[in-house]
């Protein structure tokens, strides 16, 4: 027994099912004939004819089954079957697809929405199976790997199941690949025809002319930009009079949204809206779903790597069903992502670039002989970068047309005769490298590609230190910084001391040097394994903690976060470092409220033991500070209360602490200017560590150095 018994079993029980009702569906289709041989079959049908068409149709399930429904792309070993990864899919209307109509609407609909997408379209989408059920002419958009060939496929399994399915209509589904119209003279009666002669349908001729004439076909045309270019035109005309001439019939058709310029009269468009967690989550539990997977927790487990901070650029890739396939394969070879994620992505773009074309079977443009995949990553690298220095993440044809010329022209190795156009039209038809967004608005289709691209050309033309200088402390850069290191492959020694110096120049005022100087006096020799730079991290994270439960001052805040995430990073010992999250959330609660110091006081008796734990601060006395504690915590409860006496109370609190950690309450006393410098010290510290672990490789002695040199003051 394998497990899977019971699953082979219901499918071939599906499959009778199934084709019992097509076989209805065909005896009507016959009994409606008149005059010819078929005649006899107004007044009934024996059961050999019948038994005859169930068999064909059980063959037509399996062929259609076979021939659709097994998905095997990007080198997977073995195919899947469709329906047990399928995840349904959601829709845009015409409304939804021009919901923004120029590039500045577009721009500013990003920068308020602070995502890494687009547009939220997910209240605009509607579910796929619904709009195909009640549109009879539907015309299904998409960028490359989207889901356009994969829905078709499943509406064509939908049909299939009759009153079970989700389209019920009683209709036969027949799916035509329309990169088969290769020749000039294309008949689509006669590929319908031998969709059913495959399966030794009798009469299969005379069966289809009667179901097109009686309404009884849903046809699936997939893949409309696949058609040869030289063929185009023709086979347009040829599918909107073959739609005219039998209209009583159901047609979805499918293309790539940059290949679509001709609107079919009858149809109604539709676009593939991108996955959304709810989505991708469901086809990582649908992808990883064998007993052993389950059993492995596999699904849950990649869903939250997936979640993860670090991970959110991948997380984004995730949203094109295609490359969502991609991420499920690399997990289930190695139940993680790897660490460099340069290499994740490079993968990504090589897929959209050139594999998905051949898994499909797809020619390439002429174009594509005289520009290499190494040629074409090379422009679309300057063509990032340079908007991305412009904060720009969308372009009109315009603009992307000239940075292809110029390109081109300024290479003495790139073919001078390609025009600029053509070229950018192969890239978004072909390849969905770009998308069009809005009338004249193009953007690259993953914010991940060009930060990816964008790293690619800073080291391709070794701008390592105008990127420092320019952009480190430039949150919106953060993913280029940690996409940099993994592509040096020699080393990424020059990019780490670079931050370094840059960071050491924020330690520039008296107060400044005062609190990193006391960080490491107060810490050194003391009892706690931590790291020494680790210590002076938490350190001065705990104090500006506490100062900011007196001072809610939004500067502070940010600096004693960032000093935070620099002290959890540089220790890997997670059930330690939980410790001084538990005491944020403590020093959170004090001077939340000075008309209740007595739960300061309260609060502070807490954090008295969960300071003394860390056991970071050579020389604090924490028994003191208790003691101290319970006094003032007596004197304020035999006083009379006022507001006065409450802000004394919460000033001596503070004071006090002060005094345990030895530290001079004038140093917290920050200008707005030192929060800021403070702020951006720790968060580029914590991102030269995060850039020192994406790295392909770095000297040891080297990082040692600035282990050693880091939170501290360097004359």
């Amino acid at each position: 027994m394998t497990g899977f018994e019971p699953a082979a079993i219901a499918a071939t029980a599906g499959i009778t099912a199934a084709a019992s009702g097509l076989t209805k569906i065909a005896v009507e289709i016959f009994k409606d004939t008149s005059g010819g041989v078929l005649d006899r079959l107004r007044s009934g049908i024996d059961e050999q004819t019948r038994t005859f068409i169930f068999q064909a149709f059980e063959r037509y399930i399996g062929n259609y089954r076979y021939r659709h429904c097994q998905l095997k792309v990007l080198g997977m070993r073995q195919p899947v079957d469709l329906e047990e990864v399928y995840t349904s899919v959601r829709l845009l209307d015409s409304e939804g697809i021009s919901a923004f109509e120029s590039l500045e609407a577009l721009e500013k609909a990003y920068r308020e929405q602070r995502r890494r997408q687009s547009t939220d379209s997910r209240e605009k989408a509607k579910p796929g199976v619904k709009l195909a059920k009640a549109e009879q002419y539907l015309m299904v958009l998409g960028s490359p790997g989207a889901g356009k060939s994969t829905f078709l496929r499943k509406m064509g399994l939908e049909a299939l199941k009759g009153n079970k399915g989700g389209l019920k209509h009683r209709c036969i589904p027949v799916f035509i690949e329309l990169k088969r119209l290769t020749k000039s003279n294309i008949d689509l009666k006669k590929l319908i025809v031998q969709e059913f002669e495959t399966c030794n349908f009798p009469r299969a001729a005379e069966f289809t002319n009667r179901a097109l004439r009686q309404g009884r076909l849903l046809i699936l045309l997939d893949g409309l930009d696949e058609v040869p270019t030289d063929n185009l035109t023709n086979a347009i005309r040829t599918i909107q009079d073959f739609v005219d001439q039998h209209r009583t019939n159901r047609f979805i058709a499918s293309c790539r949204i940059a290949a679509y310029r001709t609107s079919f009269r009858q149809f109604t468009d539709v676009a593939m809206a991108d996955f959304d967690d709810i989505q991708i989550e469901q086809f990582i539990s649908n992808w990883f779903s064998s007993p052993e997977d389950w059993q492995a927790k596999k699904a849950q487990t990649c869903w939250e790597v997936l979640q993860r901070p670090e991970n959110k650029a991948a997380k984004e890739l995730a949203q094109t069903p295609l490359l969502l396939t991609f991420l499920c394969l690399v997990y289930g070879r190695a139940q993680r992502f790897p660490e460099n994620r340069a290499q994740l992505y490079g993968k990504a773009l090589r897929i959209l670039l050139e594999e998905w074309a051949a898994d499909k079977g797809i020619m390439q443009a002429e174009i594509y002989d005289g520009l290499s995949t190494e040629l074409e990553e090379v422009l679309l690298a300057e063509i990032a970068c340079k908007g991305f220095i412009k904060d720009q993440l969308f372009f009109t044809q315009r603009e992307l047309v000239d940075a292809i010329k110029n390109f081109l022209a300024g290479n003495l190795n790139a073919p001078q005769h390609f025009n600029g156009q053509v070229v950018l039209k192969n890239m978004l038809v072909q390849q969905g490298i770009f998308i069009e967004r809005a009338d004249d608005a193009y953007s690259f289709s993953h914010l991940t590609l060009q930060e990816y691209l964008t790293a690619q050309y800073i080291v391709d033309h070794q701008r390592i230190g105008q990127l420092v200088n320019d952009h480190l402390f430039d949150e919106r850069w953060h993913e280029v910084f940690l996409l940099v290191p993994g592509l040096m492959r020699g080393g990424a020694e020059a990019l780490l001391l670079q931050i370094e110096e840059k960071v050491h120049k924020q330690i520039n005022t008296p107060k400044l040097k005062a609190l990193l100087t006391w960080a490491d006096q107060a810490t050194a020799n003391s009892a706690s394994s931590y790291q020494p730079m680790t210590k002076r991290a938490l350190a001065i994270f705990l104090t500006l903690a506490l100062a900011f439960a007196w001072d809610f001052n939004i500067g502070l805040g940010l600096a004693y976060y960032h000093a935070n995430a620099l002290a959890w990073i540089l220790e890997r010992d997670r059930v330690r470092v939980r410790d001084h999250a538990r005491i944020l959330n403590l020093t959170q609660v004090l001077g939340s409220d000075i008309t209740i110091p007595d739960r300061d006081f309260k609060t502070s008796l807490v954090l008295t033991r969960a300071f003394e734990s860390l056991a970071i601060f050579r020389t604090a006395s924490f028994d003191e500070l208790e003691k101290h504690l319970l006094k003032l915590m007596l004197q304020f409860k035999t006083q009379s209360r006022s507001d006065e006496s409450d802000h004394k109370a919460a000033n001596d609190l503070f004071n006090l602490w002060c005094d345990t950690l030895q530290i001079n309450p004038k140093v917290l006393a920050l200008s707005e200017e030192e929060k800021v410098a403070l702020s951006q010290y720790f968060y580029a510290n914590t991102l030269m560590v995060k850039c020192k672990e994406a790295a392909v490789r770095v000297s040891p002695e080297v990082w040692a150095e600035i282990e050693e040199r880091m939170i501290t003051v360097r004359e």
